[in-house]
């Protein structure tokens, strides 16, 4: 596992398609590659799978406050305004605004925490305050499959006050 230090910059809102989740998904996998699929296999037709789309996740809880069954994660592509919601995909506009970025490459899903805990810890020590009232996201840079290893690589992006 590696990553840069992080950064603060602004992000810009997105009009995304996604699909939702409320449950205990920390470390289980098999929830992100249905929810992934599910997405694709309707924007796929649509064509808005092209190379330069950002597929992200939108964390809305603090995992060490909420319960887990009450986690509630949504798994988002971005796509043209105007796109319309159907079979069970929602469309929405996902804020921007002021966040902590740290880029990293994972070996391995289980390499996730440890990351998020690396952005938490450097939030701490520079005094910069989680906003709850915006979500946090993980953008997925690469095909883990394609990679040549099969590293993850990521931005993980938490909102900050």
């Amino acid at each position: 596992m590696s990553w840069d230090l992080p950064v603060v910059k602004e992000l810009e809102s997105r009009n995304i398609a996604y699909v939702s989740y409320v449950g205990n998904y920390m470390g289980n996998t098999g929830i992100f590659k249905e929810l992934i699929g599910k997405l694709f296999a309707w924007a796929a037709p649509k064509g808005l799978c092209s190379n330069g789309a950002s597929l992200f996740s939108a964390y809305q809880d603090d995992p060490c406050v909420t319960p887990p069954e009450e986690l509630k994660l949504e798994v988002c592509l971005e796509v043209p305004e105007g796109t319309q919601p159907s079979d069970g995909v929602e469309i929405k506009v996902a804020p921007g605004g002021k966040y902590s970025v740290l880029h990293a490459e994972v070996k391995t899903p289980e390499e996730y925490g440890p990351a998020w805990e690396s952005i938490v810890s450097w939030m701490v020590e520079n005094n910069l305050e989680i906003d709850m009232s915006r979500p946090s996201y993980e953008f997925y840079l690469n095909n883990p499959e394609e990679h040549p290893h099969g590293h993850h690589i990521i931005d993980i992006c938490m909102s900050t006050k």
